[in-house]
């Protein structure tokens, strides 16, 4: 099954860690955001295969939008 990996709040994309066909596993980080000059990592809350990534660095994102798909 597909896990969504949606962003928590606005922020801007720094940088990416992981491409599709990248192995993950869980707690591995796959996106640095910055907001309010905080950096905040995205985790991977499922191990699997990357099979979307929807950003990259100098995107910003807003509350809920789609970051990366594992499977």
């Amino acid at each position: 099954m597909a896990e969504e990996i949606r962003a928590e709040m606005v922020a801007n994309v720094m940088t990416v860690s992981v491409a599709e066909g990248d192995s993950v596993n869980d707690g591995d980080s796959l996106v640095l955001l910055e907001s309010m000059k905080m950096e905040i990592p995205v985790l991977s809350e499922v191990s699997g295969t990357v099979s979307t990534v929807a950003v990259k660095p100098g995107d910003v994102v807003q509350e809920g939008d789609l970051i990366a798909v594992v499977e």
